[in-house]
C-alpha cells in the first residue's frame, strides 16, 4: 500500500455520489448516459471464469464497494463490449477481511474454479493471495504492489501502479515548492504500506537529497497526539499520510494540533466524506493527492463510470475512490484482452498481456496500459508509466488531475 501506487488497506466511506440502479433521470441524462456506454455488443459462448479478490468488509476498513463495482462492470462488459474474446465474463470472488489465511483460502477457491486470470483489488494481504496464484502459474493483475518479489516477476503478475511517478514526479516537486529536504511518513503500520519506502524509492529520495523519518501507527488508532506531536512547524518538511479516511483523519488533525504547517501529500483513499467533514479547511488545502483514478472530479473517466454504475450497479457511491479504481482496473483488463484469440486459458491470457499494444485505460484519467515488461524492465509487472496528482480545495475537493511521469512505453 503507498500513495504512489495507491494500494491501501482500505478506501474510505462516504455519504454522497450516485448509489446505483436509481430511477427518474431525465430524457437527456438517459441519451447521455447511453452515449457513454456505447452501442450493445454483447458476449455469446461459454462464460470466461475470472477470479477477483478483495479484501472488502473487515473489523476495521471496508473495501466492499469494489465488489458491487465489479459485478456492475462485468455486466457493462458483457453486454456493451463481447466480454473478452466475445465469451461473457464470469467472476469468481471471495472477500480476504485483511487475514492472510483468508487471502490463501481465496486464491486456492480461484485456482479450483479453473479461473483464466485474476483480478486482485487494493489488498493488505496481496502476498498471501499471490502465492499460490503464481505457483499454479495463473496471471495475476495487481491495481498495486510494491513487493520486490512481485514486481521482478516476468512470467504472470501485472501491476497498474507505478511508484517512481509518484516519489519522482510529485513528491519531489512538491518538496521543492516548500523550499525542504525532509518527508515525514505517517503509514499504517502493515508491511505493504512500508514497502513503498524501501527499494528505488529509497534511492530516488536519496539521490535527491531528501532526508526520510517514518512513522508507522497501527490501523484503528484513534488519537495520533502522542506519535506527532512533535511534528510543528514546517521542519517535518512533507507530510506523507498513507491509510483509510479514518486514519487520515486522525493524523490530519494530530498534525494540525501539534502546529504543523507545511504541505501534506495524500493517497485517496484517505479522503472522503467523512474527511472533508471532519478535517478543517485550512489543512484540506494543503494536501496533494496522488492517485491511479481521477475521483471526485467531473471529467470523462468519472463520467462513464457513473454511467456504468447507473445502468448497472446497485448501492454504489461514486464518490469513493475504491470504487473507481477498481472500475479502471478491470477496464485495464478488458482492453489488454480485446484482441484474445482462440482458447482462453491462463497461458493464452499472459500472452495476450505481454503482446498488447499501448492502450488508455477507460476511467484511469489519461494513463496508458503496456505489460510487455519494458516499462521499467527492472521491475517488468510494471505495465503503467505516470500517476495523477491534484490539489485539494478547502471544502477537500480536487482541482483538474494531471498525467505526471509518462513518457511512452518501448516496443
Amino acid at each position: 500500500m503507498s500513495a504512489g501506487v495507491l494500494l491501501a488497506v482500505a478506501a474510505g466511506c462516504g455519504s454522497s455520489g450516485s448509489d446505483g440502479g436509481s430511477s427518474g433521470a431525465s430524457t437527456a441524462d438517459a441519451a447521455s448516459s447511453a452515449a457513454l456506454l456505447g452501442p450493445a455488443a454483447a458476449a455469446s459462448g461459454a462464460p470466461v471464469k475470472i477470479g477477483l479478490i478483495s479484501d472488502g468488509k473487515a473489523a476495521s476498513s471496508d473495501t466492499s464497494v469494489e465488489l458491487r463495482v465489479a459485478e456492475a462492470t462485468v455486466k457493462y462488459f458483457n453486454a456493451h463490449k463481447s466480454g473478452i474474446g466475445g465469451r461473457p465474463i464470469e467472476l469468481v470472488t471471495c472477500s480476504t477481511a485483511n487475514e492472510a489465511s483468508k487471502g490463501t483460502d481465496c486464491a486456492n477457491q480461484a485456482i479450483e474454479q479453473k479461473v483464466v486470470a485474476v483480478v486482485v483489488g487494493a489488498s493488505a494481504v496481496a502476498q498471501a493471495v499471490w502465492t499460490p496464484l503464481h505457483a499454479a502459474k495463473i496471471p495475476v493483475l495487481f491495481y498495486s504492489t510494491n513487493d520486490p518479489e512481485q514486481l521482478k516477476d516476468a512470467q504472470s503478475t501485472f501491476t497498474m501502479g507505478d511508484p517512481n511517478a509518484l516519489v519522482a514526479d510529485s513528491i519531489l516537486p512538491l518538496a521543492a515548492k516548500a523550499k525542504t529536504k525532509n518527508l515525514t511518513a505517517v503509514v499504517i503500520d502493515v508491511p505493504p504500506a512500508l514497502a513503498q519506502f524501501e527499494g528505488a524509492n529509497a534511492e530516488v529520495l536519496k539521490k535527491a537529497g531528501i532526508k526520510l523519518k517514518l512513522i508507522p501507527i497501527p490501523l484503528g488508532t484513534a488519537d495520533m497526539t502522542p506519535q506527532l506531536q512533535s511534528l510543528s512547524g514546517s521542519a517535518p518538511g512533507v507530510v506523507e499520510v498513507v491509510g483509510n479516511d479514518s486514519f487520515c483523519i486522525s493524523a490530519f488533525n494530530a498534525l494540525r494540533t501539534s502546529g504543523f504547517t507545511g504541505p501534506f501529500f495524500a493517497i485517496p483513499q484517505c479522503i472522503s466524506d467523512a474527511t472533508r467533514k471532519a478535517v478543517p479547511s485550512d489543512v484540506l488545502e494543503r494536501i496533494t493527492v496522488g492517485a491511479a483514478a481521477p475521483t471526485n472530479n467531473d471529467n470523462p473517466s468519472t463520467r462513464l463510470y457513473e454511467a456504468v454504475v447507473d445502468a448497472y450497479g446497485k448501492n454504489i457511491n461514486t464518490d469513493e475512490s475504491s470504487g473507481l479504481n477498481m472500475f479502471s482496473e478491470l477496464s485495464a483488463f478488458q482492453v489488454a484482452l480485446a484482441d484474445i484469440k482462440g482458447d482462453i486459458t491462463p497461458a493464452t491470457v499472459i500472452s495476450a498481456f505481454k503482446s498488447m499494444p499501448e492502450k488508455e485505460i477507460p476511467g484511469a484519467g489519461g494513463l496508458k496500459l503496456r505489460c510487455n515488461g519494458k516499462a521499467y524492465p527492472a521491475t517488468p509487472a510494471l505495465c503503467v508509466r505516470g500517476s495523477l496528482t491534484a490539489q485539494l480545495d478547502g471544502k477537500g475537493n480536487p482541482a483538474s488531475y494531471r498525467v505526471v511521469g509518462y513518457t511512452p512505453i518501448p516496443s
